[in-house]
C-alpha cells in the first residue's frame, strides 16, 4: 500500500482517485475549491463532474496542499492543464525529493511551447515527474470498464513502479521512456477532436470523421518525430488509441464543443454549454506554433484555429481542406 495524493478534484481526478484507492492505496484529494471540498466530504461523490461514482468514507479531502502531499510517496497531477504551472509553483514549496510527480493532464504551454512535464520539471527542479495517457474516459474508468493506457517517464524503475501502482484487471498498464511522444500525442489529439466534432456539427458522415483521424495522426506525427518522439509511440495508446476515443466519443468535451462550433456556435458558447475546459482549444494555438518552429505542414491545425480565433466559417475550412492541392500519401521511389 502507498500513501499517494491527487491534486485536482475534476472527472479524471476523482476517477483515479477511486481506481487508486481499490488498488488498496490510502488516498488523499486535493483541491483549491473550498466548496468543491465540503461537497465531496459530505456527499461522497462529485455529482457535478461524475455522478455515480460513490467514494469511500475512509477517502480524506482537504484544500491545504501541504497536508494533501506530506509524506506521500506519489502526487498526481489532475488539474486541468492552464492549472499546472500555478498547481506546480504552489506544489515546490511542499515537495520532498523521491516523490513521484505523475501528470495525468494533456496540453503544451502557451507562451514556452513547453509540454507539461517540462513545466513542472521547471517549476520544481529535481522532481521525478511520469506522464500518464491513453484512451481512458473519466466516466469509463469511475465505473470500471476494461481500459488500457501507457505511463511514461525517463527511468525505468519509476515506470515499472507506476505500472504496478495502477495496473489491475480492468486497468491494463504500458510503459515506455518517449515521454515526448506521450506528450504531443496526448495534447494534440484534442486539437484534431475538436476537428472531427465540428463535422458532426456540420451533419458530416464516417468518411469524413475516419479522413479527419487520418490524416490528423499523420499531422501529429510529424510534428513529434520532428519534436524528438519515437514513430511507433504515435500509432500506440497515447498516440492513435487516445485519438480514436476523443474523435468517436460523446465522453469528448472536445468532441461535444466541436459539434457546437460546426452548428455554429462560438467558442465561448460552446464553453459554456460544455461546462468544462476545452483542453483542444487551449492547445490549438500552441500546436500551430509548434508546426512553424518546426517546420512541419498541419493543415488541419491550422484551420481549426481559423475556426476558433479568426470566425471562418466551418464548412469553408471543410472544403479548402479537401480542395488543397494533390498529394502522395506514403512517399517512395517504389513506383513501376
Amino acid at each position: 500500500m502507498e500513501k499517494i495524493a491527487v491534486l485536482g478534484a475534476g472527472s479524471w481526478g476523482i476517477a483515479l482517485a477511486k481506481h487508486l484507492y481499490n488498488n488498496k492505496n490510502e488516498i488523499t484529494v486535493w483541491s483549491a475549491l473550498e466548496d468543491e471540498i465540503t461537497m465531496l466530504r459530505e456527499k461522497r461523490e462529485h455529482k457535478d463532474k461524475l455522478p455515480g461514482v460513490i467514494l469511500p468514507e475512509d477517502m480524506i479531502f482537504t484544500a491545504d496542499m501541504e497536508e494533501a502531499v506530506k509524506d506521500k510517496a506519489v502526487i498526481v497531477m489532475a488539474v486541468p492543464s492552464p492549472f499546472v504551472k500555478s498547481t506546480s509553483a504552489s506544489l515546490s514549496r511542499y515537495y520532498k525529493e523521491g516523490q513521484v510527480i505523475v501528470n495525468v493532464a494533456k496540453g503544451i504551454e502557451g507562451d514556452t511551447l513547453l509540454t507539461l512535464s517540462e513545466v513542472i520539471e521547471r517549476e520544481i527542479p529535481n522532481s521525478t515527474v511520469a506522464v500518464l495517457s491513453g484512451p481512458s474516459h473519466a466516466e469509463e474508468v469511475g465505473r470500471g470498464v476494461p481500459t488500457t493506457i501507457v505511463v511514461a517517464t525517463k527511468k525505468k524503475e519509476t515506470a515499472v513502479f507506476l505500472q504496478n501502482l495502477f495496473m489491475n484487471e480492468v486497468f491494463r498498464v504500458y510503459t515506455s521512456p518517449d515521454v515526448k511522444g506521450v506528450e504531443i500525442g496526448a495534447a494534440l489529439k484534442n486539437v484534431i477532436a475538436l476537428a472531427a466534432g465540428i463535422a458532426d456539427g456540420l451533419g458530416y458522415g464516417d468518411n469524413t470523421k475516419a479522413a479527419l483521424i487520418t490524416r490528423g495522426m499523420a499531422e501529429i506525427a510529424r510534428l513529434g518525430k520532428a519534436m524528438g518522439g519515437k514513430p511507433e509511440t504515435f500509432y500506440g495508446l497515447s498516440g492513435i488509441g487516445d485519438l480514436i476515443v476523443t474523435c468517436a466519443s460523446m465522453h469528448s468535451r472536445n468532441r461535444r464543443a466541436g459539434i457546437l462550433l460546426g452548428q455554429g456556435k462560438t467558442l465561448e458558447e460552446a464553453q459554456a454549454e460544455v461546462k468544462m475546459v476545452i483542453e483542444g482549444a487551449n492547445c490549438a494555438k500552441a500546436a500551430l506554433a509548434l508546426a512553424e518552429k518546426y517546420d512541419v505542414c498541419m493543415p488541419i491545425v491550422s484551420e481549426v484555429n481559423k475556426i476558433l480565433f479568426e470566425n471562418k466559417p466551418a464548412r469553408d475550412v471543410v472544403n479548402e481542406l479537401m480542395l488543397r492541392d494533390a498529394r502522395i500519401e506514403i512517399k517512395t521511389d517504389e513506383w513501376e
